[in-house]
């Protein structure tokens, strides 16, 4: 197939393969609204995708002027993909396969909310929302279609993992989870079948803290007692979505200081897992005695341990996306040539009646099934004439050869010679 000339949609941003925690936290925007309705400003569409491995700015119009846009808002060093590698890009990342734990179902439903969030603002755009619908679709079709899934873990559970590689089984342990959202339930989930001696939920409301514990038979704390149940864990996990660290750096030195050993001094080891965007430990935690700290960065080595046995079902999503990407793109272009056909036969309307009525005014007096006759006479021969062009314009469009369908149309409506046509161009 020709390369479509023309795909107006742009994305921009930063994700795992190429930024550390701390290129992901400065290139995050912490106003959503206040961005989506800046860049609305300058496209006709756009979409913000932020998830803690990754931030994304996808938008319907032209990439340099999203690089401008981007830069504009003190942003460096961010890629960017246009047109069919934009969607490409779009499609394997809605299938799993772009993810830091490669085959993660979340990305699905954060693809939905992103759109929701736009349209909700009223900047989401009729063709971006398309892109994302048809993502959505081709991620969903990926899991049904290969085992890309099978056997993966999240980002949830690969903190779990991660601890587990730390202290060894978590069997008898004292676990806290900070945060109980959607990630937080996948922490919690991944934790419930390590036969814990406790596990806590701290939430910053209360109630949904309960939610979260009654799910997975653990006990919900309120924040307020944070520190307490600190010094009573061994692992504890932090996933969520504040704006700003709920774990503070001098709270945790004095939290640390109860957890010493009588004879040694030293407190015993706290692992402490931060996997939220923006980062829910202060920096400097890290410097505590006793305290190993770790964030999205270490979840890579998880992923490099489970990827081995999902390498081939990605490189079988991989051909899907590819063909997926193939048929949207045809769908696209056929879709492209409406305009140019409405053109055409507008032409050959007013053609056809102008010499529909010359032809009654010659035959006058003409009797009203005369008339008729002759209009449709005039009406089969113009569409026959047109079915075998309409049928060109279409399959020209269909490959993308949008250059052959406007001079298609030309030289019928104008006269133009298809060679010179394309000559001069």
């Amino acid at each position: 197939m020709t390369e479509p000339e023309n795909i107006p949609i742009a994305i921009a941003g930063v994700s795992h393969h190429t930024a550390n925690v701390t290129a992901l936290e400065a290139f995050r925007f912490a106003e959503e609204q206040e961005f989506l309705e800046a860049a609305s400003a300058r496209f006709k569409g756009v979409i913000l995708l932020q998830t803690c491995n990754r931030v994304e700015v996808m938008v319907e119009g032209d990439v340099d002027e999203l690089r401008s846009f981007i830069t504009g808002l003190g942003r460096k060093e961010f890629f960017v993909h246009e047109g069919k590698g934009a969607l490409r890009h779009l499609f394997a990342l809605a299938s799993g396969i772009d993810s830091m734990i490669v085959g993660e179902d979340q990305i699905i439903g954060q693809l939905k909310k992103a759109l929701s969030d736009a349209q909700e603002a009223q900047t989401s755009g009729s063709f971006l929302e398309i892109c994302i619908n048809k993502a959505v679709h081709v991620g969903v079709e990926v899991r049904q279609r290969t085992l890309i899934n099978r056997g993966s873990v999240s980002v949830g559970s690969a903190a779990v993992l991660l601890a587990e590689a730390e202290i060894g089984s978590l069997a008898g342990k004292h676990i806290l989870v900070i945060g109980s959202g959607e990630m937080g339930l996948l922490v919690a989930q991944a934790l419930a079948a390590k036969h814990l001696t406790a596990m806590y939920v701290a939430n910053r409301t209360y109630g949904r803290a309960v939610i979260l514990a009654n799910k997975i038979g653990g006990k919900a704390v309120k924040l307020s007692e944070l520190y307490h149940y600190i010094t009573l864990s061994d692992v504890v996990i932090s996933c969520t979505s504040a704006p700003h660290p709920v774990i503070h750096r001098k709270d945790l030195a004095h939290a640390m200081k109860d957890r010493c050993w009588p004879v040694e001094g030293h407190p015993r080891p706290l692992i402490l897992i931060d996997i939220a965007q923006p980062r829910d430990v202060e920096e400097g935690a890290d410097t505590i005695d006793g305290v190993h700290l770790f964030s999205i960065d270490n979840l890579r080595s998880i992923n490099e341990k489970t990827m081995s046995t999902r390498k081939a079902e990605a490189d079988r999503a991989h051909e899907f996306v590819d063909a997926e990407l193939e048929i949207f793109l045809r769908h696209q272009n056929r879709k492209s040539a409406d305009d140019a056909l409405a053109s055409l036969h507008t032409w050959a309307e007013s053609v056809r009646i102008r010499e529909r009525d010359r032809a009654i005014s010659r035959l006058a007096p003409a009797d009203k099934k005369t008339a008729d006759v002759v209009d449709d006479l005039s009406r089969v021969l113009a569409k026959k004439l047109l079915t075998d062009l309409t049928f060109s314009i279409r399959a020209s469009a269909e490959e993308g050869d949008l250059e052959t369908v406007d001079a298609l149309v030309k030289a019928v409506t104008q006269g133009e010679r298809i060679g010179n046509e394309k000559n001069s161009r």
